[in-house]
């Protein structure tokens, strides 16, 4: 790897580090350059400004959750309990989409709306098929899922301290999806 390109990456990590800590708002350059090891100047001339530095560190570790979180419309209580894993084992990545929630336009980004619908169109397809219960449409159902299997992860106010016992919390995930999305 090159010297940019080492730089580059150092400055996305720390990056990652600083925008899960304090949000896009509350973000400091002069601390990413810091823990990057670079000048200031250099963050502007790889990424232009603070904002585009903080959807290349999102995009970037989006693409993580796309790729690692195939939906299986056939056994969603397993879709659930993978996602419940990925969140509770990746606290920087739930703060950092959790800022992002809060702090940018509601519209997403493409890359996870293109997620979303993917997602939205397996299930409607295994609702067709009776695999999945036609009890609730679709996005509800994906909603309920994200929500249920994230809800542990550092960045929910509520889940940690309401149940400590993360064991007992991913079984109680996946049998909550399966009553839900329980085949007809």
């Amino acid at each position: 790897m090159g010297n940019a390109e080492a730089t580059r990456e150092r400055i996305l990590a720390a990056a990652m580090t600083e925008f899960a800590a304090f949000g896009i708002a509350g973000a400091r350059v002069d601390r990413i350059a810091k823990a990057a090891g670079c000048n200031k100047n250099l963050i502007y001339i790889y990424f232009e400004n603070k904002e585009t530095l903080f959807a290349t560190v999102l995009e970037r570790n989006l693409s993580r959750v796309y790729d690692e979180l195939v939906i299986t419309p056939d056994d969603l209580p397993g879709f659930a309990v993978r996602v419940f894993d990925f969140a509770v084992s990746h606290p920087e990545l739930m703060r950092l989409m959790a800022w992002f929630s809060l702090e940018q336009p509601t519209d997403g980004s493409t890359a996870r709306n293109a997620s979303i619908e993917s997602k939205l169109t397996a299930i409607d397809a295994a609702r067709e098929r009776r695999e999945v219960s036609r009890a609730f449409p679709s996005n509800f159902l994906l909603t309920a899922i994200m929500t249920l299997a994230t809800a542990w992860s550092t960045a929910n106010p509520f889940g940690r301290s309401i149940a400590p016992d993360l064991r007992q919390a991913r079984e109680n995930v996946s049998a909550a999806i399966r009553l839900l999305a329980g085949a007809e």
